[in-house]
């Protein structure tokens, strides 16, 4: 099952499940209880499937990037959090700031929470998951870093539009056979299969859970592996998740007039 998130041509925006080449609109994310007639996609703009509450991002959850950083493994996720003001969808377009330095694409799975979760289980923490989702959670490396006595991670990941999301939320898949790739104008650059995570999506959840209630819609980026590269202004990056989808941005500067 494929949640989305679109606005109709008439400036309605309705979440719901995609059959037959129509959205048919629900209550609310995950809900069985219909909001009205199926409506034609054609015409209608994807939006991000989902308005996060909280957009958590993973670092160094991936074996072979931690190995080939020296990093040792981790035993509690490490995470941040990126603002809402960030959010983008497919085929948005993503305006670099002025002077911001090196800018990185990070193709991510993306896991979003079906239901309310408070310091469960590993077993439990698999039931809350709703599906899962495309991630390109775009990064400052020279803004991160920039502080020697403060690494800025906040800042680096949360520029407008340097968190996309999308095209949908699939319910119907095993993570475990997954893999994520992003695409450079058209060219591969970035390729890893999510099965060498080294906290799998139901570990994330549990022990997320334990610091802060998760709630539906809330989205965690399941960190990323080798292969991440810089980005500049006319550049397409699209992440791509077979069973998922493929999600594009269009990268852009800020004009100087």
């Amino acid at each position: 099952m494929a949640w989305a998130r679109i606005e109709t041509a008439d400036n309605q925006i309705l979440t719901g499940v995609i059959a037959d080449g129509k959205l048919h609109p629900r209550v609310a994310l995950g809900s069985d209880e219909t909001a009205g007639e199926p409506v034609s996609m054609e015409g209608s703009t994807m939006l991000p499937p989902c308005v996060p509450g909280k957009f958590i991002g993973l670092w160094n959850n991936f074996h072979a990037a931690a190995k080939r950083n020296g990093l040792d493994i981790p035993a509690h996720p490490l995470f941040f959090l990126k603002p809402l003001s960030s959010l983008a969808g497919p085929n948005a377009g993503v305006t670099l700031p002025p002077d911001i330095g090196r800018v990185i694409f990070e193709g991510e799975l993306g896991v979003v929470i079906g239901r309310t979760c408070s310091n469960v289980s590993v077993s439990d923490a698999e039931t809350a998951i709703l599906g899962y989702t495309c991630v390109n959670d775009i990064t400052a490396l020279d803004i991160l870093t920039a502080d020697p006595s403060f690494p800025q991670w906040t800042r680096a990941k949360g520029f407008d539009g340097f968190g996309v999301i999308g095209p949908v939320i699939q319910t119907d898949i095993d993570w475990r056979d997954l893999t994520v790739k992003v695409m450079v104008n058209g060219r591969e650059r970035q390729s890893y299969p999510a099965s060498d995570m080294i906290m799998n999506p139901a570990q994330i959840v549990s022990a997320l859970s334990a610091d802060m209630t998760l709630e539906p819609g809330d989205v965690i980026a399941c960190g990323t592996s080798i292969g991440a590269r810089p980005i500049k202004a006319g550049m397409e990056v699209v992440v791509v998740i077979d069973g998922i989808g493929a999600l594009p941005v269009t990268i852009a500067a800020t004009d100087a007039g």
